[in-house]
């Protein structure tokens, strides 16, 4: 009853609807999609929360601003920081007209450090944002994409990312870094720690 086994029965299927490569590469981008960006965007939020101990203390003493937190963390240190897309039709960015086909890089950790759309984005303010939005709704940040590229797991994200933002300050009394020597991983896409060794009580 799990969603792989689904999607190996549509494959043995009479429909050929998914071929084996179709399988494999839907696989690994849900292992991608569901794991790597959870996994990042717990260390580069717990991060966040050390080097601000403000907003930590913050949360401590609102623990009910956890959900508008995820959207902050999001914006502030995405697990993606860059997306492409091809333009479906002719379209002007910034001065410059992508013709029906062509590749578009989107730098989306920028975005979401832009002074037009963000009052001084480089500081991390957990009350920043109001209720999450819920999907198809236009994100108050751009780690979870938007429109017709909205992530589909960006509810169960949110989630997670929610219980245990509240777990954490209702449960450690105590939480700070164990080292300064961090090491992010080698990947273009994903920007996530080799590891984040803390100390908590």
């Amino acid at each position: 009853d799990d969603l792989v086994s689904a999607l190996v029965a549509v494959r043995d299927s009479d429909d050929d609807v998914l071929s084996d490569v179709e399988l494999v590469t839907t696989c690994v981008l849900l292992m991608n999609a569901g794991y790597e960006t959870t996994v990042n965007l717990v260390a580069n939020g717990l991060l966040a929360l050390l080097r601000n101990p403000d907003q930590l203390d913050r949360l401590r003493a609102e623990p009910g601003l956890a959900a508008r937190a995820v959207d902050e963390l999001m914006r502030y240190d995405a697990p993606i920081h860059i997306a492409t897309r091809v333009a479906a039709e002719p379209v002007e960015l910034a001065g410059h007209t992508f013709a029906p086909g062509e590749g578009v890089l989107l730098l989306l950790a920028s975005a979401n450090r832009d002074p037009a759309a963000y009052a001084d984005p480089d500081r991390l303010d957990l009350a920043r944002f109001g209720a999450p939005a819920p999907a198809p709704v236009v994100p108050r940040q751009l780690g979870f994409g938007m429109g017709l590229h909205f992530c589909l797991g960006a509810p169960l994200a949110r989630l997670e990312m929610e219980v245990l933002l509240r777990a954490l300050v209702t449960r450690v009394d105590k939480l700070e870094l164990a080292s300064e020597q961090l090491v992010y991983k080698s990947n273009v896409n994903f920007r996530g720690l080799e590891s984040l060794p803390v100390r908590f009580r």
